[in-house]
């Protein structure tokens, strides 16, 4: 037990120390795309330091839960990579200690990373965002520093546009100033033109002062003169002049009550409550606008007797002539007809536009309180299962550091990323149903993560490339080629003279083949899916092929070898039906597209056998010349 425990105390601290590294790695990268979004909104401000702190305290605190399933998963991976590459992770096998059994410590630790995730989600995040986006709207509403450039148009200032052609950075001197004033209006602009001047602010942040020397000022006065068709203005000439522009520096906070209908703030609980009390709402908002739309909007309205209205009723549309009618209208009753329908059904439709607003609205609210209750536990499961992921995954690639383990975590990463946010943007669309979307992605990778449990913890070759080109060469039809050497020790040399009869009982077998079997032609596609019969003449003539390359190998004479190193390995299943099962091969038959593509497939394999046995005889030919030479020296 103690060495157990020895083990359980090695794995975590291997493990904690790199995901408390890849932690802030991971909230940093994250805190970085966060800044990227809101970047606008914080330069030129001038936010006091304490501002900014707080600012990204509570973007920190918001961003912890997205960050833990890719630390997690990175952490993972490079500690059973490291394991695998250091052969520790062998040596615990060896041990008789399963991967399961070593990971057990890990899962603890997960699981309480999963609560960690799931408590800052429901209980400090809601907190957090209140704060953060109280802050950011703050942000918005604030006024930007006064930074006049030089050669362009500023309009920070609110009503105004002002040109400064060059700036004194030492004394704040402003020269060649052009000002467009639209504080009163575009129609009665103000137009100052000055030598130089200068700008500078009030001790409380509120107010401009301007000074300007040497100009004149332009100002239109069609407010006091509308019905002229030319434009009066007045023009006034200065040597100095002084004014107070309004502009607010100040940071001020606004108040927090703004988000408390908002589904970030709000916990499981609320969200719950939130959702129930819409759906009432629309529930009865939704009978009401029924009962209007029956008792007054689509209800039957005339002037006519009770026995007119029946017979009204009962008369068939398509059986009025409406257009006759409206014609023998007088023309002031075809206007009065018109008008009255338009405004009718402007009405109408404008009052249903706004009920239709109303009601999509709150449907999107609803969606967006479910979808955030399903987030905040979906997000904690997904701890977990990146874990189930990371860890046997390390375990089979065997590569420890930043290296293939960052690549593979950012490919993993970024297909969960993907699958989330298209079932994020499907449920806010109403497109699918909220849970299966906000799931979806739980759904995809928690059946990869049992998979690579398994086969992990049984040693499983499934990350393992050669095996996979292995497997496509033989699809493609590419084959290795054979390559005998001389061999140190020979006990006995081969009979060449019983191997010469050998080969020419395999030539008179790969002939007849050839003769019966007719590999050249298309073979018959029925008979292809129809006859599941072993091919039992090209197996005999593979394992006559294989004896007589087993003891001509223990020659010592390397021309032989040599021509030995030509007979090809031959495929002697791949021009037979592709699959053991009579019924499968039926369906695969029938199925056109899939049948055709291993029609041709095994048509391409009968003709390479056709040129396989033909290279054996000449093989054999070429080997008996040799064995001939031999003997008769």
């Amino acid at each position: 037990m103690l060495r157990i425990k020895k083990l359980d105390i090695f794995v975590i601290k291997s493990f904690t120390l790199l995901f408390f590294g890849t932690f802030f790695i991971c909230l940093f990268i994250f805190m970085m795309q966060f800044l990227w979004r809101y970047v606008d909104d914080l330069v030129g401000k001038g936010l006091a330091i304490s501002v900014l702190s707080e600012f990204f305290f509570y973007a920190i605190l918001t961003l912890v839960p997205t960050a833990l399933p890719l630390a997690i998963l990175l952490a993972s991976l490079m500690t059973f990579g490291n394991f695998g590459e250091r052969y520790e992770l062998l040596a615990i096998k060896a041990a008789g200690i399963s991967l399961i059994r070593v990971m057990a410590p890990l899962i603890v630790f997960t699981v309480f990373l999963c609560s960690t995730s799931f408590y800052f989600q429901n209980v400090v995040a809601p907190k957090a965002q209140v704060k953060l986006f109280t802050l950011l709207f703050s942000m918005k509403q604030k006024s930007p520093e006064l930074e006049i450039p030089e050669g362009v148009f500023y309009d920070e200032i609110e009503g105004y546009n002002l040109y400064v052609k060059h700036k004194n950075k030492e004394t704040g001197a402003l020269y060649n100033i052009m000002i467009y004033n639209f504080s009163d209006g575009f129609d009665n602009a103000h137009i100052i033109v000055a030598d130089s001047g200068k700008l500078e602010m009030t001790a409380d942040k509120k107010y401009l002062r301007l000074h300007l020397y040497s100009g004149e000022m332009f100002e239109n006065l069609k407010s006091q003169s509308s019905s002229m068709q030319n434009v009066p203005y007045r023009r006034e000439s200065f040597s100095e002049k002084h004014t107070i522009i309004d502009f607010n520096s100040n940071f001020n906070m606004i108040d927090e009550s703004f988000m408390n209908n908002q589904y970030q703030s709000k916990n499981m609980t609320e969200l719950q409550t939130a959702v129930d009390s819409m759906n009432h709402l629309v529930d009865s908002v939704g009978k009401t606008f029924y009962k209007e739309a029956v008792t007054s909007t689509y209800r039957f309205r005339d002037n006519f007797s009770k026995e007119d209205t029946l017979k009204i009723r009962k008369a068939k549309l398509a059986a009025i002539n409406t257009d006759s009618v409206f014609n023998n209208l007088s023309l002031s009753d075809k206007q009065k007809a018109v008008a009255n329908a338009l405004s009718t059904s402007q009405s109408i439709g404008n009052d249903w536009k706004f009920k239709s607003f109303n009601t999509v609205d709150t449907d999107k609210r609803i969606r967006r309180h479910e979808m955030e209750w399903h987030k905040k536990i979906a997000l904690s499961i997904s701890c977990l299962i990146f874990f189930f992921i990371g860890a046997p995954l390390g375990g089979i690639i065997r590569k420890g550091g930043l290296g293939m383990p960052v690549v593979i975590s950012i490919l993993i990463f970024l297909i969960y990323y993907i699958i989330d946010t298209t079932g994020a943007k499907m449920a806010r669309n109403g497109t699918w149903v909220i849970w299966t979307a906000m799931w979806i992605s739980t759904f995809i990778l928690a059946p990869v993560g049992i998979f690579l449990s398994y086969k992990s913890n049984n040693d499983s070759v499934v990350l393992n490339v050669d095996t996979y080109i292995n497997w496509l060469r033989k699809v493609i039809g590419i084959r290795d080629t054979r390559h005998l050497a001389k061999k140190e020790v020979i006990i006995e040399d081969p009979d060449y003279l019983q191997e010469d009869k050998n080969m020419e009982l395999l030539n008179d077998m790969c002939e007849e083949y050839i003769s019966n079997n007719r590999l050249k032609r298309a073979p018959n596609y029925f008979t292809i899916w129809t006859k599941n019969e072993k091919d039992e003449e090209i197996v005999a003539i593979n394992e006559q092929l294989e004896v007589i390359i087993e003891k001509l190998a223990n020659t010592k004479n390397t021309k032989i070898l040599g021509t030995l190193n030509n007979y090809p390995i031959l495929s002697v299943h791949a021009h037979r039906c592709p699959f053991n099962m009579p019924s499968l091969n039926k369906i695969t038959g029938i199925i056109l597209p899939i049948g055709l593509i291993y029609y041709f497939r095994i048509w391409a394999f009968r003709v390479r056998l056709y040129k396989d046995l033909k290279l054996i005889n000449k093989v054999n030919r070429d080997l008996q010349d040799i064995i001939r030479t031999i003997c008769n020296k």
